[in-house]
């Protein structure tokens, strides 16, 4: 199996440039085995190319009326047979079309580019749940959805504009450019030339300056976010420390950044904004002399001026909308980036070339001398070496820090062993699927978070298709059913985020009914009742025991008590296997778990 080196890890976190974000779009608008969407790509252009068209030829038409109604030019026979209004209603129409193939190229485009938008969405969404818990414990949540939020829009944004302002933009302003060419002059040519040349240089270099402001707004807007988010979750905390201010404060210390960018950005803006009508204005005022002194020496006429006029203030348009598109274009470039940098990084844990699905006939774990720490500097397990038969209950326990938790993750392949191996049925867990362990494996564990939905769908989730009546069998094993239909909405009722509605013992009743449904062969109780009182404890062992019945079971308690009739005690200090045996067997070689259970039968005898 492959095992990820410290150049893959730095490899991905490169930062993704524009050019690489663009090119990794590019599949999403002109996907394999999809004709479909090749073929709406192929009429949205064809219709960009026809509109683009029509808008050039559209000044002729306004020429040829203006001339007309003037006598003047080749344009006063065309009256006779037309008439201005005839003129007019063709400029007229023209505009219409114009405007008309821009909407019918929408309306085909807007499912491919919702097509990408989902597609891209979904394999985010799916790459984070791929990650390992390394990656989701060392990120902040509330930074890493708005991540996701702005690379998200941002692709939207870049294949809408990218496709249809900056490409038209630029035919548009060849056609002219040609237009002016054969028509008047080159000196004609030269100006709008010089003009869009000197404009473009003018917004592309503000606007470089304005995204590095604009990224430093989005850093504070992040940590803002973060931080209110963070807050949030953790609402008693804030509460228990009476700390409402200061966390008030502390999210108005990161907004008060956010603040100082966001004027920044603006006063950039106003700038940019400046620079630009003075450089366009400027253009226009030049081209517009150079006809007007051709009119009056009667190289061109009133309806070439009109026209000049109407190609100016064409171009114009456009070009004062490229500043902001160019920038959010950048913009998007760069949070896309965020996005692509992320879907880059590898998971940590992946499934080996080949690997077959896990088969557990009888359900014996063996964990043989294994090694394993969460940084190369600081080992947790050295050398842990234990057996769970099929059927048996094993306890691990030990003081805090000794690794107990560390085996809960390891057996369910949150991390990869660092040396030795964990096997299920003598089958190595690095060479069987991810899904096919989880789906063998059932947990409950200290606390159990529950999804801000129904308790029909938090049981439901253990396992997707179950009937109701199936629901409530394991909600009555689990003792929780009665309490359920004495609530007004019974099952419909909500339980709040991570199920703060319900007391400890409710929700752990519900995490147990849950992982009754999914009916795993394997078990793993991770202190699963640690954090309830006395009298709910002894109610949960209970209907944690009857759950045992007939599966491998490894349970970790930090309260020597609730293990005691395991059929096997593994006692861990300082990540290696101290004592092992029965619960008699070890009390009577008073070694370290004997001084375990003494200390907390007198810590217990003193609080009662």
């Amino acid at each position: 199996m492959r095992r990820l080196s410290k150049t893959d890890a730095n490899l991905s976190g490169q930062p993704v440039q524009g050019w690489d974000t663009i090119r990794q779009v590019v599949p999403y608008l002109w996907p394999k085995g999809e004709g479909w969407v090749k073929r709406r790509v192929v009429l949205a252009v064809t219709l960009l190319v026809l509109a683009k068209l029509i808008a050039v030829a559209t000044p002729l038409f306004y020429k040829a009326a203006v001339d007309a109604l003037a006598g003047e030019g080749e344009s006063a026979a065309m009256l006779l047979a037309i008439g201005a209004a005839g003129l007019t209603v063709i400029y007229g129409l023209a505009r219409l079309a114009n405007v008309g193939f821009q909407q019918l190229r929408d309306v085909v485009f807007t499912p491919v580019g919702q097509r990408a938008l989902r597609k891209l969405a979904l394999r985010t969404f799916r790459h984070i749940h791929a990650m390992s818990l390394r990656y989701h414990i060392s990120r902040k949540t509330g930074g890493l959805s708005r991540i996701i939020e702005r690379g998200v829009k941002g692709v939207e944004f870049l294949l809408r504009f990218l496709l249809f302002s900056i490409g038209p933009l630029m035919l548009e302003l060849l056609l002219v450019a040609v237009v002016l060419f054969f028509l008047f002059d080159v000196w004609y040519l030269v100006a709008v030339l010089g003009t869009i040349i000197l404009y473009v240089a003018f917004t592309f270099k503000v606007t470089e300056w304005r995204v590095k402001i604009r990224k430093q707004m989005n850093d504070q807007d992040t940590d803002a976010n973060q931080k209110a988010i963070d807050s949030l979750l953790n609402f008693e905390t804030v509460k228990y420390f009476g700390a409402g201010e200061r966390e008030a404060m502390r999210y108005d210390g990161a907004m008060e950044k956010y603040a100082a960018a966001a004027v920044r950005t603006n006063y950039s803006l106003a700038f940019l904004n400046f620079g630009q009508s003075l450089i366009i204005t400027s253009g226009l005022v030049v081209v517009m002399v150079m006809a007007a002194i051709g009119v009056q020496n009667g190289a061109l006429t009133v309806g070439d001026f009109v026209m000049v006029n109407a190609y100016m203030i064409q171009i114009t348009m456009p070009l004062n909308f490229l500043g902001t598109v160019y920038r959010e274009i950048r913009q998007a470039l760069i949070d896309m980036g965020e996005m692509f940098e992320l879907l880059g990084q590898p998971p940590e844990v992946t499934d080996a070339p080949g690997a077959k699905a896990l088969d557990v006939p009888r359900g014996e774990i063996v964990f043989d001398d294994v090694t394993f720490g969460y940084e190369a500097a600081r080992g947790i397990l050295r050398g842990v070496s234990f057996t769970v038969k099929p059927g048996e209950t094993v306890a691990i326990v030990g003081s805090s820090g000794a690794g107990k938790s560390t085996i809960g993750r390891l057996l369910f392949r949150f991390y990869d062993v660092t040396g030795g191996a964990i096997r299920i049925d003598g089958q190595d867990l690095r060479d069987i699927t991810q899904d096919s362990l989880h789906a063998r494996i059932g947990v409950v564990p200290q606390d159990t978070v529950l999804f801000n939905d129904t308790i029909l769908y938090n049981i439901a989730y253990g396992r997707e298709g179950a009937t109701r009546d199936e629901i409530e069998a394991v909600a009555r094993a689990a003792q929780i059913h009665d309490f359920i239909l004495s609530l007004p909405d019974g099952y419909d009722t909500t339980v709040g985020e991570r199920g703060l509605k319900l007391s400890g013992g409710e929700k752990q009743r519900v995490g147990i009914a849950r992982t009754l449904l999914k009916d795993p062969p394997i078990l793993l109780l991770d202190e699963a009742t640690s954090a309830l009182d006395t009298d709910t404890e002894r109610e949960i062992q209970g209907q944690l025991r009857a759950m045992g019945q007939g599966r491998s079971v490894i349970t970790i308690a930090h309260r020597l008590s609730t293990i005691a009739d395991a059929d096997r005690i593994v006692v861990l200090e300082a990540g290696k296997v101290v004592e092992s045996g029965t619960h008699e067997h070890l009390l009577a070689q008073e070694g370290r778990y004997a001084q375990l259970w003494s200390r907390q039968q007198a810590e217990e005898a003193e609080a009662a």
